[in-house]
């Protein structure tokens, strides 16, 4: 693991947790909450009935079996064995196939039975976990087939999500875990955007996320100074 792009104290983290993944009222309940959100952008953008899915970082497998239920074929991807475990038993429960794996983008990359071969990818709450975001853009860019549709999303840095993102969702509101996130590994959109650049994509649209702690309600709109979502294209044609 020492060489992979991970963090295993990141893994930790969701490995302790993995077993309340699928219980919407527990530490994963933001999740559940912005799941529906997720899969309605990426829908509306790309059809996904019929299309070839991965989803990488997929944890305990909420996105993994939302795509898969709108009619994808979707390989789901992570390094945290304890959440797998749990979304192979919860696809097992529901009846929702899913082909889950054990292993890291940039392995996979490395698989030539896989590169080149999605229609679309998606790394999602994932990014800002690793060590090397960039690491992560480049092999999933390679996992694309040519026009394939990249989807990310992660948190914003700056004064702002600190104080949102951080001291608002894990100590006031606790929406999360304390120490769920560090703020030095948020990624503003620029620096998504050349990672996505020099990656051999096309950014097509920035969307930001925002939580109203009142109605407790997420919605998706312009303002991008916390939570927000990246779509991306690759610039060969289909």
């Amino acid at each position: 693991m020492t060489n992979q792009n991970v963090d295993r104290n990141e893994i930790a983290k969701f490995e302790a947790l993995a077993s309340r993944w699928w219980d919407p009222s527990s530490e994963f309940k933001p999740l559940h909450d912005i799941n529906p959100l997720r899969l309605n952008y990426i829908d509306e953008r790309v059809s996904l009935a019929g299309k070839r899915a991965l989803d990488v970082g997929c944890g305990g497998g909420l996105l993994s079996e939302g795509m898969a239920q709108r009619g994808a074929h979707v390989t789901g991807i992570d390094m945290g064995e304890a959440p797998l475990a749990v979304a192979r038993l919860h696809g097992m429960e529901s009846g929702v196939n899913v082909d889950y794996r054990q292993i890291t983008i940039e392995e996979l990359a490395q698989d030539k039975e896989h590169a080149g071969q999605y229609d679309v990818v998606t790394c999602l709450e994932m990014l800002e976990h690793v060590p090397d975001p960039a690491s992560v853009i480049r092999a999933c860019a390679a996992m694309l087939k040519p026009g394939g549709h990249l989807f990310v999303s992660t948190i914003n840095r700056n004064p702002k999500s600190f104080l949102f993102a951080i001291v608002g969702a894990e100590y006031v509101l606790r929406l999360l875990p304390k120490g769920t996130h560090e703020w030095k590994k948020f990624i503003r959109p620029s620096e998504m955007s050349d990672h996505l650049r020099h990656a051999g994509l096309d950014v097509r649209e920035l969307t930001g996320m925002t939580y109203n702690p009142i109605t407790k309600v997420y919605k998706l709109g312009r303002d991008v100074d916390v939570n927000y979502l990246m779509h991306a294209r690759d610039i060969r044609e289909a």
